[in-house]
């Protein structure tokens, strides 16, 4: 039993360990000298794995998931016990990351159903009302143009989806170019001017000097526009978006600075999962499809830089992108 590379363990017909291999020791995180011997509930503190092995001394065979922990440090084991040699024999196996990853596929689905069904739900009712209307100009006026604007979002929606599994992948087919890292945070202000102005926002951007990237001009095009249109969202009017361009030390430095509302610090850790939304009712639309800060993350990533956001609820948010800076030509050289 200790040459197993799963743990397992036995215990004797009045639930005291008889063998608890090496791989139990180190998945339950205990010393073999303190496990023989003793009730199993000394040595591993779970009245539901207390149950499952009781009930296998009874000669029945048990299968489930057994939780150890509270919060964040909760683990889930899945264990199977069964009747052995006058006693019970049990193997365990730490499944908390598949139960995390099945829960996060669960999530993932569920929510993607939810954004594709309300816009068909809402263009279903309205092209109904058009065709119950016959020759109702009214009717069309009205609800087209609607119809057309929910074709539209979930067009984007599927494009976002498509872009989050490629990046995901990690398998980002990066066209490097080097550019300087000001252009594109000037052009997207542009590009955003107008939408910043019907707002009532003042949207700027900083930097005075040039800030060299070795680096794919569209994907980090994308993740500025993600990280504006996100700032957009989220800011009152007459407040104020600014994007920075800087180095710092070897990184080129991109910042956009909002003066939004905030997010509160327990949301922090997940404004980057996919169609994590703090408060809806805190945006200033409900036109995001959720993905945008999860793109950008993955995409900054694959250049083996960083996307990280500081929030004081109330104060707004900065989210800010590092890059690293490519070598510059004289220290290269001497690298060869």
């Amino acid at each position: 039993m200790d040459a197993l590379p799963f743990a397992a363990f036995t215990v004797n017909d009045r639930g005291r360990v008889r063998v608890f291999n090496a791989a139990a020791c180190q998945l339950f995180d205990v010393d073999r000298s303190r496990a023989i011997g003793r009730a199993l509930i000394e040595v591993v503190p779970s009245v539901e794995l207390e149950r499952m092995v009781a009930a296998a001394l009874g000669g029945e065979t048990r299968t489930g998931d057994v939780a150890f922990g509270v919060g964040g440090r909760a683990r889930s084991f899945g264990v199977t016990a069964q009747p052995y040699d006058d006693g019970a024999m049990a193997i365990a196996a730490d499944r908390t990351a598949l139960i995390a990853a099945e829960k996060m596929r669960s999530d993932f689905i569920g929510n993607v159903s939810h954004e594709l069904r309300t816009p068909l739900s809402a263009m279903k009712l309205m092209l109904e009302t058009v065709l119950v209307s016959d020759e109702d100009a009214e009717a069309r006026r009205i609800f087209l143009p609607r119809v057309q604007d929910e074709v539209e979002r979930m067009i984007r929606l599927v494009e976002d989806l498509l872009e989050l599994a490629r990046s995901e992948s990690g398998i980002v087919p990066l066209r490097r170019e080097r550019f300087d890292l000001r252009e594109i945070a000037t052009s997207t202000v542009n590009t955003f001017a107008r939408r910043a102005a019907g707002l009532a926002i003042l949207l700027r951007a900083d930097g005075a000097q040039a800030v060299e990237v070795d680096a794919d001009r569209g994907e980090l095009t994308q993740v500025v526009v993600n990280l504006i249109d996100n700032a957009l969202r989220h800011t009152p009017p007459e407040g104020s978006v600014i994007v920075d361009v800087r180095h710092d030390g070897t990184d080129a430095v991109l910042s956009v600075a909002d003066t939004g509302p905030g997010i509160p610090f327990s949301d922090l850790p997940r404004v980057f999962e996919r169609f994590y939304v703090v408060d809806r009712s805190r945006s200033r639309d409900h036109t995001g499809t959720g993905l945008g800060l999860a793109i950008a993350k993955h995409l900054v990533e694959a250049h083996g830089g960083s996307l990280v956001v500081e929030s004081v609820y109330g104060k707004g948010a900065t989210f800010t992108m590092r890059v690293p800076t490519p070598i510059p030509p004289a220290a290269d050289a001497t690298q060869h």
